[in-house]
């Protein structure tokens, strides 16, 4: 899960529901041959924005960029992207999340 997220989310007691899910979805899912991560989560994102997912979304683009898989130009260019296919509704909400992100991350880790 911290190699997903980029975050040590590991400390969540909710129950057994948490635990399956963590065990099942970073364990086995995203763990599996065949794509990569930067894959998965590209994949992920796209789907993320076509159904107006927001909250997900933005915990997918902050993780891209802490771990390094999107850079802010690359998160630029799937905005760009993804507005021409989920409309551009969608679209200038996700540009208006991802400036908001690379400028938090800019104040945080600098360029």
């Amino acid at each position: 899960m911290r190699r997903v997220s980029g975050r040590d989310d590991s400390g969540d007691d909710s129950g057994d529901f948490f635990g399956m899910t963590v065990e099942h979805l970073f364990a086995e899912v995203w763990s599996r041959e065949g794509l990569s991560m930067r894959d998965r989560r590209l994949l992920l994102v796209g789907l993320l924005i076509g159904q107006g997912m927001d909250d997900a979304l933005g915990t997918q683009l902050d993780a891209g960029l802490r771990t390094g898989q999107f850079t802010p130009e690359e998160l630029r260019e799937i905005v760009i992207f993804l507005a021409h296919y989920a409309g551009w509704p969608r679209g200038t909400r996700l540009d208006a999340q991802v400036e908001d992100l690379i400028s938090r991350f800019m104040k945080d880790w600098g360029d």
